[in-house]
């Protein structure tokens, strides 16, 4: 144990130096310095002089290193450190302490697949209120209410009362920012309010606020929970991601903010500082969003009231040009993380598997009772619908579930993942962000896998893994998906091997009658259109639960979309599919 002496020569408790050095650290207290002895002590009869080296790690790339000056003094046989505030930093007087001044660094932007700002810095307004200028405060918090309603729904204000009476009485309380476009709309009323008061500003904002919102995620006010988990990292007043790609490239976009640190007396004056370093801007992120796709993507949703997704991507490529999750569906980005029962849309993969290993072709017939009872288990069809002896591709076009479990013998214990797998399903690729590639059914008895033949069971899957695996089934060969390009992602997967061609192109012929006579025809007024729809059950007790799909491409675009609890694919999901091909520009 080091001991201490004070500058007046006394023993110095453990306690009473710790409670000194925190003083005198003052803004720097919660960090740990590296402290090296630069030169050894120089003795002359009790007392000797040392230098050490003291390093701050201000931030990633700023440190503050300089050297200090250590005195001892010899009690017997034992050297005393002589503990004086020059010990923290030469410049350092009694009763002063150190005081760090961050001024954030200009957060880099997200960008589009052609390299323009999504994410920018964008003009917005601060609306406050000043408790000494509000004469009654229930009446100023429901007009604001009312007022701020009209362009931002369902925002409320439960806690301002008390946030205005724990205030000081001139001070500005913050009640919502608002982008400047939004608060033009509603400006002659809230200035008509008592006590209102405003500030412009800028923040990282989308073009709009549904613009891929759970994808690209928000800033905000650094937490008490950010700062706990990163100390020394942030300080209270930085803005931080938050969600979705800003909270995940956080210290990309970021930037390094200005430092600079002064010694405070007792007076509250500043000296001459005594380090700084100059802030140093956010890198960008890329990734591969197309803004005209995009828009599409969330007009299409936009009438959706149920939690909803649409993932879109250039077939050619791989990229991802749209990730939309629909109002109902707040922060969560069911496009990309969804894990539920892809339904009948996988009849695609079970397709491709029984047609490439030969078993069957598209012209094979394939019986389509109303009912099928495999081990003991009953499977049904929509709206109990019985074809009777069709061909494949007729069972497919109108979504067969009984004869598509007839045919999960034919693939065997491990078949429908194997498949999978080929189009990427449930195999492990990287886009840079948290993505669900799929789970696979393999193997169980043999319900299990009559279920999984026509996507019930316990496969579960994604939006962004179907729509990758339409594209595979349209080009020929899975590509990984992208979106995040710059920094590139780690662990991005290598190209798949090409699908067999003969079970491809009998499988793109069934995919377009499913549009010109089947379950989707509503889709053929809209061009060449590809696809299948799916309905998943996901409640055991209560089949009547269902979400609704539909994946398909048309030109080269691929595209998955999920409405949960929509019923039928042909209810819910093809519906917002016409809207989306709708929007887009003709192939």
């Amino acid at each position: 144990t080091l001991s201490l002496l004070g500058a007046d020569g006394q023993q110095l408790t453990g306690e009473a130096a710790g409670s000194h050095l925190t003083g005198l650290l003052g803004d720097l207290a919660t960090m740990t310095p590296k402290v090296t002895v630069k030169k050894k002590p120089e003795e002359q009869d009790q007392d000797a002089t040392a230098k050490i080296t003291v390093s701050w790690q201000l931030a990633t790339e700023v440190a503050w290193t300089y050297d200090a000056p250590v005195r001892l003094h010899r009690s017997g046989d034992t050297w005393k450190v002589v503990f004086a505030p020059s010990v923290v930093h030469p410049s350092l007087a009694d009763g002063a302490n150190l005081a760090l001044k961050r001024t954030a660094a200009e957060r880099g932007p997200i960008l589009d697949g052609e390299g323009q700002a999504i994410v920018t810095q964008r003009p917005v307004v601060l609306v406050g209120l000043q408790p000494n200028a509000i004469p009654e405060t229930t009446s100023v918090v429901t007009q604001l209410t009312l007022a701020i309603n009209k362009v931002e729904p369902s925002v409320t204000f439960d806690d301002l009362p008390a946030k205005l009476a724990a205030a000081k009485a001139d001070a500005f309380v913050e009640v919502i920012t608002l982008r400047r476009e939004k608060y033009l709309q509603i400006k002659p009323e809230l200035q008509a309010i008592a006590g209102t008061r405003f500030r412009e500003s800028t923040m990282p904002l989308a073009p709009t606020s549904t613009f891929a919102k759970a994808l690209l995620g928000s800033t905000g006010e650094v937490t008490k929970e950010i700062m706990d988990k990163n100390p020394g990292t942030y300080q209270v007043g930085d803005r931080v991601g938050l969600s979705g790609l800003q909270k995940g490239y956080d210290a990309v976009l970021r930037g390094t903010p200005a430092m600079q640190i002064t010694a405070v007396g007792s007076d509250g004056a500043a000296s001459q500082p005594l380090f700084t370093s100059e802030a140093k801007a956010g890198a960008a992120v890329r990734t591969t969003l197309d803004s005209a796709t995009q828009n599409a993507a969330e007009s299409a949703l936009a009438a959706e009231s149920l939690r909803s997704a649409l993932v879109a991507l250039r077939i050619s490529d791989g990229a991802l040009i749209a990730v939309a999750n629909g109002p109902g569906g707040g922060q969560l980005n069911l496009a990309l993380t969804a894990q539920v029962p892809p339904g009948s849309t996988f009849k695609m993969v079970t397709a491709l598997g029984v047609l490439g290993n030969g078993s069957v072709t598209a012209d094979s017939v394939v019986p389509c009772p109303k009912e099928l009872v495999v081990d003991g288990r009953t499977f049904t069809n929509s709206h109990a619908m019985a074809l009777g002896d069709v061909p494949l591709h007729v069972d497919f076009a109108k979504s067969c579930n009984t004869a598509f479990a007839s045919l999960a013998p034919k693939l065997g214990a491990d078949g429908l993942a194997t498949t999978a797998a080929t189009l990427g399903v449930g195999t492990s690729w990287d886009l840079g962000t948290d993505t669900f590639s799929g789970k696979v059914s393999s193997g169980g008895s043999d319900a299990e896998r009559a279920a999984a033949a026509f996507g019930q069971g316990a496969t579960v899957v994604s939006p962004v893994a179907l729509a990758g695996a339409v594209a595979a089934v349209a080009r020929g060969q899975w590509k990984q998906p992208r979106l995040v390009t710059e920094p590139a992602p780690a662990a991005i997967a290598p190209d798949g091997q090409p699908l067999p061609e003969p079970a491809v192109t009998a499988l793109r012929s069934m995919m377009r009658e499913v549009i010109t006579a089947g379950t989707a025809d509503q889709l053929n007024r809209y061009g060449e259109v590809y696809g299948k729809t799916g309905t998943a059950e996901y409640d055991d007790a209560d089949a009547s639960k269902t979400h609704s799909w539909f994946i398909g491409y048309r030109g080269d675009i691929a595209f998955a979309v999920l409405v949960e609890n929509g019923g039928l694919g042909s209810e819910a999901a093809v519906p917002v599919a016409g809207r989306f091909l709708a929007g887009l520009k003709k192939p």
